[in-house]
């Protein structure tokens, strides 16, 4: 019989939020070497008998208090630098999730801390291990899927106004939008969105129409980020 080296497998979280207008991302103070007292993605080892998806879901909870992601999860990339991880071979699978706004995280496990921390301030945190890219490679990966999917939805409540959904690629995209183009592109595109049947109060205290998301999977045509348009 063929003798392999040992090596560990982990998951890792990139769990992103629009929060007061800002892109956050979610991570934790690591309480234990090694990185000790460096902020990470929320994460850590992979049970023998636990699937990829089920780790994920439970490091989430056990680390930060947030429950089993209720808006999207996807699997982001696999990361296997031989150097990657000082305690020895240790391949991560990282998993992207776009979420509505949650409450504040409560730290566990051997998480010192955790918080939603605004992207623009931890751009340069130096994160623990590889985290800094795949941070980097979750952040395109979800402004480019705003592109081509309705997944800017996940970012809001069950029911939301245009308004609020103009609010997420706004803030995603670091751009600004026509507010009636917007409308017209969203309320236009087969299965983006499709209205409630009620209303809420929005600015300047006008009733504004609830929408919810569509049955649509891709955008015919895609939302192009102004950047990409002008290009």
């Amino acid at each position: 019989m063929a003798e392999f080296p040992p090596f560990a497998v982990t998951v890792d979280l990139v769990v992103l939020t629009v929060r007061a207008d800002e892109l956050c991302i979610l991570l934790v103070r690591r309480g234990v070497p090694p990185y000790q007292d460096r902020w990470a993605l929320p994460g850590g080892f992979v049970g023998f008998d636990e699937d990829l998806p089920d780790a994920a879901a439970r490091e989430l909870t056990e680390e930060t208090g947030v429950p089993e992601p209720i808006g999207h999860l996807e699997q982001l990339g696999t990361y296997g630098s031989p150097k990657r991880d000082p305690r020895g071979r240790v391949v991560t699978v990282a998993y992207l999730a776009l979420l509505p706004d949650l409450p504040p995280p409560v730290a566990g496990t051997d998480a010192a801390a955790a918080d939603w921390l605004p992207v623009s301030r931890v751009a340069d945190a130096q994160l623990a291990f590889d985290h800094d890219a795949i941070l980097t490679d979750g952040l395109e990966r979800a402004r480019a899927k705003l592109e081509y999917t309705p997944l800017a939805t996940a970012f809001c409540p069950p029911e939301f106004t245009i308004a609020r959904l103009r609010t997420v690629y706004e803030t995603v995209w670091s751009s600004r939008l026509d507010p009636r183009n917007f409308h017209r592109k969203v309320t236009g595109t087969p299965g983006f969105v499709e209205p409630a049947g009620r209303v809420t109060e929005g600015d300047r205290g006008r009733p504004a129409q609830l929408f919810r998301r569509g049955p649509a999977e891709l955008l015919h045509p895609p939302m192009l980020r102004p950047s990409v348009a002008r290009s």
